[in-house]
Order: structure tokens, then C-alpha cells, then sequence
């Protein structure tokens, strides 16, 4: 049993994603950026994300942890500070690249060639989905 002074939280039922599983915080950005790709509104490398936070056109930024420059985090991280944009970090800068399109496709859809992206930025969310629904509750949440 818990002590008096303990709240006990109940437990928060997971989201299921449309394909049957359950979205975590990696799937719902994967849906996300899927979505705004075929919109038109990601933006991706550091030259087209430091033009759109400036330009305060930024929904969402996504940021690789395994970045190589301590000042391409340090520069990504003031811009995001300065116009009071979320930012997200990711684990791997392989799979941001292959989250955004920086990829080969073979026959089966099995990513090939995959680029290494260290900084990517939501323009567009594209269509209202579940995925967005999860990241804009994320967000409320870590604010």
C-alpha cells in the first residue's frame, strides 16, 4: 500500500497508432515528419533550419544528440531559446535521416544509403493525425 504522503498516479493508457500499435514518442515523430514531408514543410540540414527559425516559420525543431559540432547544437539551441520553439532530441542522426527522406528506398521500401541529419524543423504539420495529437500533447506536458 502507498503512504499517506505518497500520491499514487493511475496509470496512463498508452495511445494506439492507426497500424495497431502503440505510439511512443519515436512513432509519433516518424508519423509527423512523414506527414509534413509530403506537405512540403520539413526543412532539414542546418543551413534551411537556421533560415526558417529565423524566420520564425517553426512549428516543431528535432535535434540529434549524436551531433558531431558542439556549435551547430550551441547555434540550433539559441534560435530555438530566442523565438520560444519546442525542440525535441533524438537518439540517432541516422534515423532523423531516414525519418526526413535522406534515404534510398530498395524494392520491398527498406531504407538504403541513409544519410547522417543532425537538425530537422516542422514548417507544415500537413494533416490533423493522431501522431500530431501525441507530440502536441508531448509538448504541452515537458512545458
Amino acid at each position: 500500500m502507498a503512504d499517506e504522503n505518497e500520491e499514487v498516479m493511475p496509470e496512463e493508457t498508452p495511445k494506439v497508432e492507426e497500424s495497431g500499435g502503440v505510439m511512443d514518442l519515436n512513432s509519433a515523430l516518424q508519423g509527423v515528419l512523414k506527414r509534413a514531408l509530403v506537405n512540403g514543410g520539413v526543412a532539414r540540414g542546418l543551413r534551411e533550419c537556421v533560415k526558417a527559425l529565423d524566420r520564425r516559420q517553426v512549428h516543431l525543431c528535432i535535434l540529434a544528440k549524436d551531433c558531431d559540432s558542439a556549435e551547430y547544437v550551441r547555434l540550433v539551441e539559441a534560435l530555438v531559446a530566442e523565438h520560444s520553439i519546442h525542440i525535441i532530441q533524438v537518439a540517432d542522426g541516422k534515423q532523423l535521416g531516414e525519418w526526413v527522406g535522406l534515404c534510398k528506398l530498395d524494392r520491398e521500401g527498406n531504407a538504403k544509403k541513409v544519410v547522417k541529419c543532425s537538425c530537422a524543423v516542422i514548417k507544415d504539420w500537413g494533416e490533423q493525425s493522431e501522431a500530431k495529437a501525441f507530440i502536441t500533447d508531448y509538448l504541452a506536458k515537458s512545458t
